[in-house]
This record gives C-alpha cells, sequence and structure tokens, in this order.
C-alpha cells in the first residue's frame, strides 16, 4: 500500500482546473519529483495535500487514512511537513526560537501546559530543537534573528522547521530557488543527509538535478498527470518531450 495517495484529486477555481483527475502512489522512502511547464497544477497538488486547499473532488490518503478533509495543523501531526518556494520563516525571532516554534507545533499539549508553562520547559521540545540544529548545522548561530542569515542559511532553516516536527512525508516546493550552483550543492546534499528516511516529494526547476536525485518523477501537464516513471523513463517519453518543447521548464 502506498504511503502517500491521491485518487482522481480535483481542484477547481471557477472555470479553471488547476489539477484534474490525478492520482498519485507515493511509497515510504521513496523520492518522487514532481516537474511540468508553467502552470501545470504542481503548486497547487502540494497545496491540496498539505491543507491549504481542500479537492474540489477527489481523495488524499495517507497511512491508510482518508485525510482529504483535514486542517493543515492535523495533517503535520500525521506527518505531512511541507517547505514553501517563497521563504516562510520568522525574520523577527532567533533561529532557535523558530525551531521551537516547529517542534511544538507537532505535539498535543493540554490546556493547562499551554497556559501555564514556558515555552522552553518542555524536555522532550527542547531536546528535538538541539537535534535539528545539528542536523542543519546552525547551532552555532541558534540565538542569532532569523533575519541575519544569509539566504541559503535561511533556506536551510526552512527544512530544519519541517524536520522538526518529525514527518514522514516531506514536500519541498523549489528548495533551492534563487541559489546559486554551490548553495544548491549543498541544500540538496543537506537533504539527502536529514532526510534520507523520509518519504519526499519534489517540485524542481532544475531537470538536471530533478533527474539525479528522483527514483520517481511524475509530470503534470495543463493539471493532468502526463507521465510517471523512472527518470531514464520519463527522458524517454516523447509526451513529455512535446510538453516543454519551446516552453519554460519549471
Amino acid at each position: 500500500m502506498a504511503l502517500l495517495e491521491t485518487t482522481d484529486l480535483t481542484r477547481q477555481f471557477g472555470n479553471l482546473v488547476a489539477t484534474d483527475d490525478v492520482n498519485l502512489a507515493v511509497e515510504a522512502g521513496e523520492f518522487r519529483s514532481v516537474i511540468g511547464p508553467n502552470g501545470a497544477g504542481k503548486t497547487t497538488l502540494f497545496n491540496l495535500i498539505s491543507g491549504a486547499l481542500f479537492p474540489t473532488s477527489g481523495t488524499i490518503t495517507f497511512a491508510g487514512e482518508d485525510v482529504s478533509r483535514l486542517p493543515p495543523h492535523e495533517r503535520v501531526r500525521q506527518g505531512i511537513g511541507r517547505s514553501f518556494q517563497i521563504t516562510t520563516v520568522f525574520s523577527g525571532l532567533s533561529v532557535r526560537e523558530n525551531v521551537r516554534l516547529a517542534a511544538q507545533s507537532g505535539q498535543r499539549f493540554s490546556p493547562r501546559q499551554r497556559l501555564f508553562h514556558p515555552t522552553d520547559d518542555f524536555p522532550a521540545v527542547e531536546k528535538r530543537v538541539e537535534e535539528v540544529l545539528s542536523q542543519i548545522g546552525l547551532t552555532e548561530r541558534a540565538d542569532e534573528r532569523a533575519s541575519a542569515l544569509a539566504y541559503g542559511d535561511r533556506r536551510r532553516l526552512e527544512i530544519g522547521l519541517v524536520l522538526a516536527t518529525d514527518p514522514r512525508v516531506v514536500l519541498l516546493d523549489e528548495p533551492t530557488a534563487g541559489m546559486s550552483v554551490e548553495e544548491t550543492r549543498a541544500t540538496m546534499e543537506l537533504i539527502d543527509d536529514v532526510l534520507a528516511d523520509r518519504t519526499v516529494l519534489l517540485i524542481e526547476h532544475d531537470i538536471d538535478l530533478v533527474m539525479n536525485v528522483s527514483d520517481r518523477i511524475t509530470v503534470l501537464n495543463r493539471g493532468r498527470e502526463l507521465a510517471t516513471g523512472t527518470p531514464a523513463q520519463v527522458a524517454a517519453n516523447d509526451e513529455v518531450q512535446a510538453a516543454y518543447l519551446g516552453g519554460v521548464r519549471t
């Protein structure tokens, strides 16, 4: 059984069909990339899986449970984590405070704990914070404001926020967007290191990178699934080549 599965997943905005009967089955431990031309429905698909949007029709199943109508915070607690194309860290908080908030989001506290416990007085949370800071290489900068970080380090922090929720599935929406070649290499090494035991879905514009890191690739075009297969199978697919011909690869 697939860990994450969508069945006939459709989302309409008025007359626009952003995702159209998308059937996705992702196995535990798989590194799956989702590619397609501009407007193919990639980010809408991630929004549906993470709960930022609800489907017009169809279902999303995670670990055998229908999560189609769960709000985002409940999906985080179920084990679905996500980063965004635009960096979404809290710039005014320290690096440590950012990670602590993420670690707390995956916990269930009683009303008494939420009201009367200091935020830094949860040993399990604090242990997780220190583990994540070490994993993403930001321990020495933990007490600096996130706004002081360089762009590449802010991206590292964002991956840390996802990691802090202890997800089983991680959705990464263009994690290397705007990066130099060296920053891209470092970020992908980090992803390979800290998410090696997770199931990963990646949206990425760098096709060479996608071909190198993916177990399987799903290609979307105009909201529909065009092809799914290994990198070699997708690269040899005539329909995929036609969809990209003369277009921007994103």
